[in-house]
């Protein structure tokens, strides 16, 4: 096999302007993110072109990785398996020997392992609506909170919602795969469902497009639910509104790690809201709504498929009651038999 002469940067872009068409924006910004270390090893090993490329050189990769961002396992092998994938297709242009990719270790995880267990507790939940509903009733924040909480919406499909998606009369949401105009959904047309409101969250979305919705629309001449002045919601914008309620001090009033609230520029800038150590991520949020569902005895098959979540995913990476809570759910089951 003749090798062709290609360098880090360029195999990375090619490979992600070959991929684009079957990779969610998500995706596509996780695997450049990952692959970006490696071509940054790559700089500094002096390694300008792949064919040089070896097993030894990938594992000196591996444990330079590890050392360089003190990574946990599951980030570890996240980051290992996006470089085999790259390497193995780096094989189909010539520029690595083809059997390379499975020289290419990526550490094995042991059971639960590879699921967080970080999330927005229920009673944690209740005092951030309860905060939102008195202080900023109908706001973006409110809004966006509501719809994870109550709706189990990913960021994304919080995102990807318009005016149009939403039936007041019917307390319904539409939601949808929009690729075309940049509104992706997870799990794209499969993620596609009905989702039934509370009449307490119709109430809400009703004040927010009545009261306090930016009108604007976007560069595709549609009118986003969550719109700011500049037009629909960016998903970082989304991130940073969870960063900044899930912050204690903003609905607790209180600081659990002894800092001055009024010195603190965690607690004073939203857009520093993600360096609090208690703030947390829209997943934390989705993963403690999933959990406080299933904890109110929704059966698993209606979280699943509200959650969009198989129910395989959902028992790893959402469910965290515990066995003994499990177990009591069960008994009250059993009560009437």
């Amino acid at each position: 096999m003749t090798l062709e002469p290609l360098e880090p940067e360029e195999a990375v872009e090619l490979y992600l302007q070959d991929r684009k068409s079957e990779l969610a924006k998500s995706t596509q910004y996780a695997h450049s993110s990952r692959l970006g270390h490696f071509v940054r090893w790559c700089n500094e090993q002096g390694i300008d072109n792949l064919n040089e490329l070896t097993g030894r050189k990938l594992h000196r990769y591996r444990l330079w990785r590890r050392a360089d961002g003190n990574l946990a396992p599951p980030t570890e092998k996240s980051q290992m398996d996006t470089l085999r994938v790259f390497i193995r297709w780096c094989g189909t242009i010539d520029a690595v020997p083809t059997d390379l990719w499975s020289k290419v270790v990526s550490p094995s995880l042991s059971e639960g392992e590879n699921s967080r267990d970080v999330m927005v507790d229920s009673e944690v939940a209740k005092g951030i609506l309860e905060y939102l509903s008195t202080y900023e009733y109908a706001s973006e924040r409110h809004v966006t909170f509501h719809l994870m909480w109550h709706a189990l919406l990913r960021r994304g499909a919080v995102r990807a919602l318009d005016l149009e998606d939403y039936d007041s009369e019917e307390m319904s949401l539409d939601v949808r795969h929009r690729p075309e105009t940049e509104t992706p959904i997870k799990n794209k047309h499969n993620g596609e469902r009905f989702i039934a409101l509370s009449s307490e969250t119709c109430t809400v979305l009703d004040a927010w497009i009545e009261d306090r919705r930016p009108d604007s629309v976007d560069e595709y001449g549609r009118n986003p639910m969550l719109s700011t002045s500049q037009g629909r919601a960016h998903l970082t914008t989304i991130q940073s509104y969870i960063y900044s309620i899930t912050r204690p001090c903003t609905y607790d009033k209180d600081c659990p790690h002894d800092r001055e609230i009024s010195e603190c520029k965690a607690a004073a800038m939203r857009s520093s809201a993600s360096t609090c150590p208690s703030s947390l991520s829209p997943h934390a949020v989705r993963r403690g709504a999933i959990t406080h569902w299933l904890n109110s005895d929704v059966p698993e098959q209606v979280v699943s498929a509200r959650a969009n979540v198989s129910p395989a995913v959902l028992d790893e990476h959402y469910d965290r009651r515990t066995e003994r809570e499990k177990m009591e759910q069960r008994r009250r089951y059993l009560d009437n038999v």
